[in-house]
């Protein structure tokens, strides 16, 4: 801890030592606060450059089956493979996320009536058995391959390769003032909660982790979560 002792020795120094010393101690904080905003800055900026160069080749390379996956949904119901929906990303801003759609078209009507069923704790719904899911989403949600659009997200900003996931508006609604730091930061497609059991995991403990990435992001960091992402994914991990 840093010694305070000086604060008690003030009445004991020359007027003229003591602004010197508080001057010099001010001086010395500014830097440490400006070195810290340029660490910020310079992590941002590789952050984005890592977003973009990583969701342009992930497009690259998913684009065939993304096409497959695309039409088997389509000739499942015949109707749009692809589902837009609002989330919440960083500071409260609202985006539309693209994932591949794994329910029934009139899924969010149907909601209400599952409300009873919510196997999750929290502001979340999670649903085991969820009738409202397809048969080809059934597939696309155990393997995480409904998720592939939303590298289109990260390409054009809003969402990041790693952060928390955006949660639904109606879900913030429901946040306490701590949950609200999950916002802090831009959402992201995976984050320590998806390596570490996702579906698996509870409401309160899903925040700890979010809020522990906050606090330890850097780039070593992203890079250690995607790579276990691979193997969650690969695994199956709490995949629902």
């Amino acid at each position: 801890m840093e010694s305070t002792n000086y604060l008690q020795q003030d009445d004991y120094l020359p007027q003229d030592m003591i602004l010197t010393e508080r001057r010099v101690r001010n001086s010395y904080l500014l830097r440490r606060r400006e070195q810290a905003e340029s660490v910020s800055r310079s992590y941002l900026w590789a952050k984005r450059c890592m977003d973009v160069v990583g969701s342009a080749f992930a497009i690259a390379l998913a684009a065939i089956p993304m096409a497959v996956i695309s039409l088997a949904i389509f000739l499942d119901d015949r109707h749009s493979p692809i589902f837009k929906q609002e989330r919440v990303t960083e500071n409260g801003r609202h985006f539309t996320m693209y994932k591949f759609r794994t329910m029934c078209v009139d899924a969010e009507e149907k909601l209400e009536a599952l409300a009873k069923q919510n196997e999750a704790d929290g502001p979340v719904f999670k649903m085991k058995d969820d009738p409202r899911i397809t048969k080809v989403g059934k597939f696309l949600r155990s393997t995480s391959l409904d998720e592939l659009p939303q590298f289109f997200n990260v390409l054009g900003g809003s969402m990041s390769l790693v952060g928390p996931r955006p949660p639904l508006p109606r879900e913030v609604e429901k946040y306490s003032p701590y949950h609200q730091h999950r916002l802090d930061v831009k959402g992201g497609i995976t984050c320590y909660w998806q390596c570490s059991g996702r579906s698996n995991i509870m409401f309160d403990d899903w925040v700890e982790l979010d809020l522990k990435y906050i606090r330890e992001r850097s780039v070593a960091t992203d890079v250690k979560i995607l790579l276990k992402t691979v193997g969650a994914v690969l695994r199956k991990d709490g995949a629902r």
